[in-house]
């Protein structure tokens, strides 16, 4: 486990700090004042924390963790106003939103295309969500160290937010009868990307605006999520690179 910290004050300090938790594992019923003091802090700064057995914890470190394992995030993260307020002028912004892709293989995949697309941002859950590790940022072949990531607590909530401000919201799912070559691209788009078994959840199924498949011809009945992703970017990029 890379950028690891372990003991309750040390993590206290990495928090204090700013340091952003990509993972923060508490051992099940662990009490105590300074852990209560630990746990205040994570709600205040909105970090996610799992409670796990002590065994997992010791499998992550021979150290004296005191019950508390952090991962320092491999990445700076933005708040999703940051990406907005970077698209320049002149070209019409493309996010991509992960719904519960949980392989850091793919996440690092899709950011890659992502970057290649000239996509402005990716925006992933808080919770249920695969973790911007060095994994995913190798995975990525450096582009997510380039392109801003934003992590949400409600991903219902931005994608509302988000078509206030003029997105259409895209769905890449193949249950779909419409095609992506019938879509329009040239306004700001959000395209979401769901999970590797499930994919897109109702809940954020029914807000989207679109709801849009990838033509297939062969016997397998859906494509990896990376791969998929990278067809609707590239579709993206074929419909405005003439404007």
């Amino acid at each position: 486990m890379e950028n690891m910290i372990f003991g309750i004050r040390p993590v206290v300090e990495a928090i204090e700090s700013h340091k952003q938790i990509e993972k923060l594992y508490i051992r099940k019923g662990a009490e105590g004042q300074l852990m209560s003091e630990l746990k205040d802090l994570c709600m205040r700064h909105h970090i996610h924390t799992q409670e796990v057995p002590v065994e997992k914890l010791n499998r992550l470190t021979r150290g004296n963790h005191q019950g508390v394992v952090a991962q320092i995030a491999a990445i700076e993260y933005v708040e999703l106003d940051d990406i907005l307020e970077r698209v320049p002028d002149d070209e019409t912004p493309l996010i991509v939103l992960f719904d519960g892709v949980t392989d850091v293989r793919n996440f690092g995949g899709i950011a890659r295309s992502a970057e290649c697309a000239g996509a402005h941002g990716l925006i992933t859950s808080l919770k249920s969500s695969a973790p911007v590790n060095a994994d995913a940022v190798k995975a990525s072949a450096g582009a997510l160290n380039i392109i801003p990531v934003c992590r949400v607590g409600s991903i219902r909530n931005t994608l509302k937010a988000l078509q206030s401000k003029g997105f259409q919201i895209v769905a890449a799912t193949e249950k779909s009868r419409k095609l992506l070559y019938d879509a329009d691209f040239r306004r700001p788009t959000v395209i979401v990307m769901g999970a590797e078994d499930k994919g897109i959840s109702k809940e954020v199924l029914k807000l989207c605006d679109e709801q849009l498949a990838i033509p297939l011809i062969g016997h397998i009945e859906s494509l990896n999520v990376s791969a998929a992703a990278a067809i609707m970017l590239f579709e993206v990029v074929r419909q405005r690179i003439g404007d």
